[in-house]
């Protein structure tokens, strides 16, 4: 369908006039669009935003937890006298009726943003640096939301990390196997089912109080953080839409996930898939020198052990989309789900040979940040 977006940006309080729009970004969930505005002489942009209601189904409490969520980050980046606030947080634009989002005669959902300038967003990891600032980005805005006020966020994906709950679905569509398909990917369901003692470990430890509930991403990937474009620092993180009850270690393990893989996500040669230490480094250095303070001692002790999990839960959530159809995950391409799902199996070994290396990088990082002191000891 096509949208008007002229006719769409009249209802929210842009304050010049329309001159042309562009789809933008490389995100698969939402219709992004940047346009132009001439405001006084001079072209300035904006994001307009159709937010997909399919997969999110109550746009009323999204809105109301990316208000909170952007409020908050602002209040904080005002208090403490930052330059740029504007490029540090992203900024709704309210509707001409003061609310946070717009909706159309058609039922679409739409939502305007200022445009950060001078930055941009990377698809793929090049450079250690990157790792770092993205993984520095994520931490600090775990630990800037930390004392946000109010009540519990919205579940915008109800259950979106469980782990138990995705190693169930798997099982159950393994027993189903209503297309036959399981006979073709035997390898791929033994090593799933051998792993099952990984699921309940994070969801223990919340449930007995050793790692705390907070406010967390769900999405961290490196192009969801703004790249300044003169001194590559991540300067904002962006795509809010699954802000929500988290645990710290989600967000890590999913840092760790898609910045260490070397390959594309479905990737044939598997001799390619590895996980990078040189990556895994870069991104633990970056996220405890934001966010070390704020997290225990459990938390920091299971960084590697939630890389390997977060990888193993979307692997299983890939070869559940294989054995049901592939009615979840768009694929291009016969089979792509289960080459998903091999790449992210092949992550999950490399991370098992690698453990030791990830327990010792975890520790010198901690104990090179001049906050810490204490050496965590790993006995798994």
């Amino acid at each position: 369908m096509r949208h008007d977006l002229k006719k769409i940006s009249k209802n929210f309080e842009m304050r010049g006039d329309f001159l042309s729009a562009e789809s933008y970004g490389s995100g698969h969930i939402n219709d992004t669009y940047a346009a132009w505005y001439d405001q006084a002489g001079r072209a300035v942009r904006y994001i307009h935003q159709r937010i997909n209601h399919a997969i999110f189904k109550d746009p009323d409490s999204l809105m109301d937890n990316i208000s909170r969520v952007t409020n908050h980050l602002y209040q904080k980046l005002i208090i403490a006298s930052t330059s740029d606030v504007t490029r540090r947080v992203i900024t709704l634009v309210p509707t001409i009726d003061g609310n946070s989002y717009y909706r159309d005669e058609y039922g679409n959902y739409w939502r305007t943003y200022l445009f950060i300038e001078n930055a941009k967003t990377y698809d793929q990891v090049v450079t250690a640096k990157q790792a770092y600032e993205s993984a520095r980005a994520f931490g600090r805005f775990q630990k800037d939301l930390c004392n946000l006020p109010g009540q519990r966020l919205v579940e915008t994906i109800p259950g979106f990390h469980n782990t138990r709950a995705r190693f169930d679905a798997l099982v159950s569509a393994i027993e189903t196997d209503s297309l036959n398909r399981a006979q073709n990917v035997k390898e791929e369901i033994s090593f799933a089912l051998n792993r099952e003692g990984m699921v309940d470990t994070l969801l223990n430890l919340q449930h007995d109080g050793s790692i705390p509930e907070i406010i967390t991403h769900n999405d961290s990937k490196l192009n969801n953080v703004m790249m300044d474009n003169e001194t590559s620092e991540g300067i904002c993180v962006i795509d809010l839409d699954t802000v929500m009850p988290g645990l710290s270690l989600y967000d890590f393990g999913d840092m760790v996930r898609t910045t260490t893989s070397p390959t594309a996500e479905d990737e044939r040669d598997l001799s390619k898939v590895q996980a990078r230490m040189d990556m895994f480094e870069a991104i633990t250095q970056g996220y405890l020198a934001s966010a070390s303070s704020m997290l225990t001692r459990t938390e920091i002790e299971y960084m590697p052990f939630s890389s390997r999990l977060i990888t193993f839960e979307i692997g299983i959530r890939f070869l559940t989309d294989y054995l049901e159809g592939d009615t979840y995950f768009k694929i291009h391409r016969e089979g792509q789900n289960i080459d998903r799902t091999r790449v992210q199996f092949k992550m999950v070994q490399s991370m098992e040979e690698n453990d030791g290396s990830m327990i010792k990088i975890v520790n010198d990082c901690y104990q090179r940040n001049p906050e810490n002191g204490i050496k965590i000891f790993h006995t798994r």
